[in-house]
């Protein structure tokens, strides 16, 4: 049996393009035509990767992606006719995986599932179920991040951001090397992406608890994560 990947978006012309390409690629796509039926479908189907419109009625795709983060870290890639940069982050910030612009070429759109897809498979490969420091605990397999004891309330990337540093301390990564390892394919935007999640991820962690490690910059390259010996 196919693995279904759920498309949801008003557009039927839209719908039926992205049909067929997802049919083409062996999936067995699952289509929505609003924010409910979407959600609905998300719970009857669960659907390997959810192409997910955000302008759509009764529920647009932002609260859809809020309430399917609620239960789940099946991958979402948002699509909108919007290309502003305030869109692009808040998709990301709630957890979208990756955020495409309309007008696209489908033929785009299959490669952006198949370089999460990609993502998602290596990630599995290569964690640890558990990351344990002193003071910090990262379970992956749950997206829970406990600092001294305490749930940290991360965003899905943000926590793939704090796995790949923390299983790596001591290691240098360059904002490229980030977006390729946490998003999975060469970012179309900037690295602007890694600075704007690493700020957010900082002012979310209270570092005045006396932490024994740190997130550090590096100037002109990118961030490591430290360790500090006392």
């Amino acid at each position: 049996m196919s693995k279904s990947i759920l498309i949801a978006d008003d557009h039927e012309d839209i719908l039926e393009i992205l049909n067929r390409y997802v049919n083409k690629e062996g999936y067995s796509p699952i289509l929505a035509h609003d924010g409910e039926e979407a959600i609905l479908k998300f719970k009857e189907c669960n659907p390997v990767l959810i192409l997910l419109d955000v302008m759509m009625p009764i529920i647009d795709g932002f609260e859809v992606c809020r309430k399917i983060r609620e239960a789940s870290n099946v991958p979402i890639i948002m699509i909108t006719a919007k290309g502003e940069d305030g869109d692009r982050i808040m998709g990301l910030d709630i957890g979208a995986d990756d955020y495409i612009v309309k007008p696209f070429s489908p033929a785009e759109v299959m490669a952006r599932i198949r370089a999460v897809l990609r993502r998602i498979d290596v990630l599995e490969e290569e964690m640890k179920d558990i990351i344990r420091l002193p003071g910090l605990e990262i379970d992956i397999s749950s997206y829970e991040v406990m600092v001294k004891g305490e749930n940290v309330n991360l965003t899905k990337k943000e926590i793939e951001i704090l796995w790949l540093l923390a299983g790596n301390p001591g290691k240098v990564f360059s904002r490229d090397n980030l977006l390729d390892r946490v998003w999975g394919y060469d970012y179309f935007g900037d690295a602007r992406t890694v600075d704007t999640h690493i700020k957010r991820l900082r002012s979310k962690i209270d570092f005045s608890q006396s932490l024994n490690w740190d997130i550090k910059t590096i100037w002109g390259v990118g961030y490591k994560f430290e360790i500090k010996h006392v």
